[in-house]
């Protein structure tokens, strides 16, 4: 099973708000997840608050073959977890 972190765009028009997630790599954009992981707001000018991640179940995912999307490759990054490309 191959498995994706990536977002889920939730939000009204013009007011985005994703959830991050761990998908099958099938599943469509706004899919059903495996697991919601946390949360990203990208209107939100701190960047410490602009998300929240359970960092435990994501490397968790990373640890067992994971792909992570690039942007969620970089919100991972905030937190000090690095992730490899491919």
């Amino acid at each position: 099973m191959s498995v994706r972190l990536r977002l889920k765009r939730t939000g009204r028009h013009k007011r985005p708000f994703y959830r991050i997630g761990a998908f099958h790599h099938t599943t469509r954009r706004d899919g059903r997840p495996i697991e919601d992981l946390g949360w990203y707001d990208p209107l939100i000018g701190d960047r410490d608050k602009g998300f929240s991640l359970n960092e435990e179940r994501a490397q968790h995912w990373l640890k067992h073959g994971a792909q992570a999307s690039d942007t969620v490759r970089s919100l991972l990054g905030r937190r000090g977890i690095k992730v490899s490309r491919g």
